[in-house]
């Protein structure tokens, strides 16, 4: 396989940023910036044969330095929300940025997707690999303890899409880290989701209030718009929006599925596009899995200068549940440790039906 790299412009400091595209024997490939560590492009093949970019993104750096939703983002220290942005670990208490409204989201005012990180390229024979390095130094967003982490990106002959993450710290703090890939299986230009279908492995979510933070219990997914253990055709389900209470305070789907497996490594979701024939299977030793179904999302100059409007994607973040370190009762913990080792990997795997 191989690796080729090339300039992505600069940072509003400065900084040069790269883009490094690994491209696998089939010519099917993903892109990643070192800025963010963010995934611009997944180009796989349809039915056909015909490759289309399946990633949601922007051609140049200009539209990853303003707010861009988070697409493609590496998420960190803590993906997803934190309640109040408030939260007490060993006896101490600590308050994060509020930089969604009342409550504290994926890393903060400046989280690891705002960061440049050291990328080495690794080419392989079937296989390529980035391995992405940053610092989060102690009190960073005011997260106690240095964390030393570790991202790294496997592209493969078979158009899997290995996502492994490592950090250590020298003082308990959190991590939850995930990715925020927007995807339409269709193609980036393709317009919606919504004739798309999801399935995900799991009985139930963890509901919200009106701040999207969790309430601390669960909900079936049986009987409701959120039950996708069969596959759910998306438009079907976001046309239930304003009659399910829950839809309707996210404008769709911006919800935690507990996945059955718990944190074995296995199937989380497969989406699919029936009429391209691409499929993606999520794989994950996570316990919960974000879907975002892009209901917010009304952003002008993306690729070939589309305007991304809501539903252009949709997100599958594989993680710990939000607001954990406020609900001791969920499955696992996101709390990191000297001496310990957080470890975790997600494959996003696409497939031709």
């Amino acid at each position: 396989m191989a690796i080729m790299t090339k300039p992505f412009g600069s940072t509003t400091s400065g900084q040069a940023v790269t883009q490094y595209t690994m491209t696998n024997h089939a010519g099917a490939s993903v892109s990643v910036i070192d800025f963010g560590g963010i995934v611009t492009n997944i180009l796989v093949p349809d039915k056909n044969g015909a490759l289309a970019d399946v990633a949601l993104g922007f051609d140049t750096i200009d539209g990853y330095l303003i707010d861009h939703g988070c697409m493609g983002d590496t998420v960190g220290r803590y993906g997803n929300r934190i309640g109040k942005g408030q939260f007490t670990l060993d006896g101490v208490s600590y308050q994060l940025a509020c930089n969604n409204g009342a409550n504290h989201l994926h890393g903060g005012n400046i989280g690891f997707s705002k960061k440049m990180w050291a990328i080495t390229p690794i080419e392989g024979e079937r296989e390529d690999s980035l391995k992405m390095h940053y610092v989060s130094v102690d009190g960073e967003e005011n997260y106690p303890g240095t964390l030393d982490v570790t991202v790294t990106y496997t592209w493969d002959d078979d158009c899997n899409l290995h996502i492994r993450y490592e950090a250590t710290t020298d003082k308990a703090t959190l991590c939850n880290l995930t990715n925020h890939t927007y995807f339409n299986l269709a193609g980036y230009d393709h317009g919606t989701i919504r004739d798309h279908v999801l399935r995900i492995d799991s009985d139930a979510i963890t509901p919200v209030d009106g701040g999207l933070i969790p309430t601390g219990g669960y909900m079936p997914v049986a009987g409701t718009p959120f039950d996708a253990r069969e596959g759910l055709l998306l438009g079907e389900g976001l046309d239930q929006t304003e009659a399910c209470p829950q839809m309707a305070c996210a404008g769709g789907y911006d919800h935690n599925y507990v996945l059955r497996k718990g944190e074995a490594m296995g199937l989380c979701a497969v989406l699919s596009h029936p009429e391209s024939g691409r499929v993606m299977e999520v794989i994950t030793d996570q316990p919960g899995v974000q879907f975002y179904s892009g209901c917010q999302t009304d952003i002008a100059g993306g690729k070939n200068g589309m305007h991304y409007c809501k539903y252009s994607g949709l997100c599958l973040e594989t993680q710990h549940f939000p607001d954990s370190p406020n609900n001791p009762q969920f499955t696992g913990t996101t709390v990191l440790r000297p001496g310990e080792k957080y470890d975790t990997t997600t494959i996003y795997a696409f497939r031709v039906k």
